[in-house]
């Protein structure tokens, strides 16, 4: 690979997707339809032949491989990941070792030394690394963020978090540990909790309890069943309480329940979903009866922090001290497990 400037003004960078199934896929396509991104598709990698081969046409001027280090053979800036979990740290740190900003499905990693151990080689090269946290970039959401800052609702009381699903994973590897790393609540929870604390500037922030079921039994180690259905609280450094409860297959009468509710001493304000959709949500922010919309997200805002992390990279592709804060969320969940 060879060095490109840390400034990438004169060129669009050259990206490679690696991991081209549902959620890689979205993100290459809805990256193609950006007029407003400068950024060339130029290497496509998948173990699965036959996804590989359906991205290849529709992107014929990049390189295929069903490997990672053929890619990193190519003349790359950027990496895209959106692979099994358990391989995020080896390829992410494979490819910042080589010299390319990495972009990464979130989890960064399934433990938290693993997430340090990429942050640390992003450091050590000093190259951009992002995570695809999409729900901070919902219409309202960025708004809801400087209005909580400001002290617009007083000092946070309480957040109560709730993902729950009506559906579970499909994939053979989302029930593997070794690939999956853990159940609903790295799947579901490490979104909330990551939007709980960024809204906030993200607070110092403590497991107080938890408790994981698999198919209504309690999960017993981190050898155990993947869990369905987990429940956790934290308590933030100011005295605030976190609640959070996320699950697969969940009896709730609609397809999905998604919502962060924030409790102040002068406000209140939440973000949920429509309907029961998966895409849908309002954000919104009270005081006592009064109610003000701050976003609708009607659209498809799948791609936004993709293309944010895109323009960040087109301006300079040294590394970021915004990505430490990814530690936090990890902790947390790391925190939960290991009790």
């Amino acid at each position: 690979m060879s060095a490109r400037l840390e400034t990438l003004v004169d060129a669009p960078p050259r990206v490679a997707f690696v991991g081209l199934g549902w959620i890689g896929r979205k993100r290459l396509d809805a990256l193609s339809l950006r007029t407003d991104i400068r950024a060339e598709v130029a290497a496509l990698v998948d173990s699965d032949a036959t996804r590989l081969q359906a991205a290849a046409l529709a992107h014929p001027q990049a390189i295929a491989s069903p490997t990672i280090e053929a890619a990193l053979d190519e003349d790359i800036d950027a990496v895209v990941i959106a692979t099994p979990n358990g391989l995020h740290a080896r390829q992410a740190v494979a490819c910042l070792e080589r010299g390319a900003a990495v972009f990464c499905q979130k989890p960064l990693a399934t433990t938290l030394a693993d997430v340090q151990r990429v942050i640390a080689a992003a450091r050590a090269a000093d190259r951009l690394l992002g995570i695809d946290f999409c729900y901070r970039h919902v219409s309202g959401m960025h708004e809801l963020r400087q209005r909580v800052m400001s002290g617009a609702i007083g000092d946070i009381v309480a957040v109560d978090l709730c993902f729950h699903n009506a559906y579970g994973p499909d994939k053979a590897w989302c029930q593997d540990r070794f690939l999956a790393g853990g159940g609903c609540l790295l799947d579901l929870g490490v979104h909330l909790l990551d939007l709980a604390l960024w809204v906030q500037g993200m607070p110092p922030t403590e497991r107080v309890r938890s408790r994981l079921f698999a198919q209504g039994e309690p999960v017993q180690g981190c050898n155990g069943a993947l869990e369905d259905l987990a429940y956790a609280e934290f308590i933030q450094a100011n005295g605030a309480i976190v609640r959070l409860a996320c699950s697969w297959y969940a009896q709730i009468g609609q397809p999905a329940q998604i919502q962060m509710t924030l409790t102040g001493t002068r406000g209140g304000a939440s973000w949920s979903n429509v309907g029961g959709s998966f895409y849908d949500f309002d954000t919104q922010i009270f005081r006592g009866t009064d109610c003000e919309k701050l976003g609708m997200s009607r659209d498809d805002w799948g791609s936004r922090a993709l293309c944010a992390w895109l323009a960040q990279l087109q301006v300079s592709n040294r590394f970021d001290p915004e990505a430490e804060h990814i530690v936090r969320s990890a902790a947390l969940i790391d925190e939960v497990y290991a009790a």
